[in-house]
């Protein structure tokens, strides 16, 4: 419970959440990002991250124009990053009210994998305009910085203390787990995406039965030499 309370700390002060309220004309742009982002969002699904999207924000929270250049100095890409932190943490709140310690470990992934993607399902159109813009080649670094932000929060949720080549591996396997999971979800269409969870499950074993092969392998003392040799008699003949 601990680890969740530091981490949530971190990450809302990373993020300036600030208090839906209603908009008073003495908030500072920074205290407006959160409705600013929040009514940019109902518009993204029909006009994408475009100007018109960011105009009409303005209008809807009924602040100056203008101030959401100064809210958000980056444009589009900056208001994507804060809507990702905003789901990381959502996605933390709710793994903070689950015991973690009855599940296995590939339970405690699919969970938290499951508990990201629950945070975007009221914004699925919106999604998918931001995925689009994401893919943009300008947006690349930006697009991994958002999905290693993820995955490293799934796992230091998950209590992962390793700090070895293990680090690395853990989040590059998650990674490509999160991504395909997300790109499914994306085209279904099943009730309560009940399919995308079911691929996810598939995703999961596959890597499970990956890692129990390599286990065996190391396990084993492989005679290298010998191993060429019987390849070179299979295709030269003796």
């Amino acid at each position: 419970m601990i680890i969740y309370k530091i981490t949530l700390y971190v990450l809302i002060n990373q993020a300036h959440i600030p208090p839906m309220n209603k908009i008073k004309s003495d908030k500072t742009p920074e205290e407006l990002c959160g409705p600013l982002l929040e009514a940019a969002l109902n518009h993204v699904a029909f006009d994408g991250w475009s100007k018109r999207t960011l105009n009409q924000a303005e209008i809807d929270v009924g602040t100056l124009p203008g101030i959401l250049d100064l809210a958000f100095p980056g444009g589009a890409i900056q208001m994507i990053d804060l809507h990702a932190q905003h789901c990381d943490i959502e996605m933390v709140q709710k793994a903070a009210k689950i015991d973690m310690n009855k599940l296995k470990i590939r339970e405690k992934i699919t969970k938290l994998v499951k508990l990201r993607i629950e945070t975007i399902l009221p914004y699925k159109e919106a999604t998918h305009r931001t995925a689009s813009y994401l893919a943009l080649p300008k947006n690349h670094l930006t697009s991994l910085r958002i999905l290693y932000r993820t995955v490293d929060l799934i796992w230091k949720t998950l209590g992962d203390q390793s700090t070895d080549f293990n680090f690395y591996t853990k989040r590059i396997t998650l990674s490509g787990i999160y991504t395909s999971t997300f790109i499914y979800w994306l085209a279904d269409e099943s009730e309560d995406a009940q399919d995308t969870w079911n691929f996810l499950d598939r995703r999961i074993e596959n890597v499970m039965q990956f890692e129990k092969v390599k286990t065996k392998v190391r396990k084993k003392e492989i005679n290298l030499s010998k191993v060429w040799r019987e390849l070179g008699k299979k295709r030269y003949g003796s």
